[in-house]
């Protein structure tokens, strides 16, 4: 494949991944019949494989370059990503069903939220800040589209979970909004917060600067292209 046809094959096919499996209850079935953890792993890797396709596919692409790309621009996503690795890796499994990678099944405590207090939606935040602050050092057409699709996507899923918590909670949502924020650094400073949730949240940054470690690392193998500022 060349030209654009590769790139507009892995973003068809990463976007429909994203939607497919809702249309006719195709979602409910898989996971009633192979279980709920192996669906959402075996999910969760093949939507990854789609996502590296893709990045891998728009440096393919025909280049029509928007802006230059200047050793300043790779300080962006550098200085960005190890706060989105930490809202990953403290954020995935939160206690709040109403946002990406939040548990399912479970039902915020406005008095002991967690890190929800820090943010409600840090899974979306990390991907807002991943493909927003990738824009800057790749400013031709493929990846503007790219990191830009990601970055609106991931933006405007905030307000729209939150319109679905408000419906869902009803005259609870006012108690789960008091206790939660979109971003928010005073639970931080909050003696009772800190001492319900500081020990799991340093560990949880801690794995999170690792996994920001690992993965610049990694970077040049697998995508092909140094991270490192120039």
């Amino acid at each position: 494949m060349t030209g654009w046809t590769e790139y507009i094959l892995a973003m068809a096919l990463f976007f429909a991944s994203h939607f497919l499996p809702r249309v006719g209850g195709l979602r409910d079935y898989l996971i009633r019949t192979v279980g709920r953890r192996l669906y959402f792993s075996a999910y969760g890797l093949f939507s990854l494989a789609l996502l590296v396709w893709v990045i891998v596919a728009a440096g393919r692409a025909p280049h029509v370059e928007f802006w230059p790309q200047t050793p300043w621009t790779r300080w962006v996503p550098n200085i960005a990503l190890p706060l989105a690795a930490i809202l990953i890796t403290c954020g995935t499994g939160l206690t709040n069903p109403f946002t990406l990678g939040g548990s399912r099944h479970a039902e915020l405590d406005p008095g002991d939220p967690g890190f929800a207090a820090v943010s409600r939606h840090p899974l979306f935040l990390a991907l807002a800040l991943w493909a927003g602050s990738h824009l800057a050092p790749n400013g031709n057409l493929a990846h503007v589209i790219l990191f830009g699709s990601f970055t609106v996507i991931a933006l405007a899923a905030i307000p729209a979970f939150d319109a679905m918590a408000r419906r869902d909670l009803g005259h609870r949502a006012a108690p789960f909004f008091g206790a939660t924020a979109i971003l928010s650094l005073r639970p931080l400073f909050d003696g009772r917060w800190r001492a319900a949730n500081i020990r799991r949240t340093v560990i949880g940054a801690t794995i999170g600067l690792m996994l920001w470690i690992a993965l610049i690392h990694l970077h040049s193998l697998v995508i092909g292209v140094s991270p490192f500022p120039l």
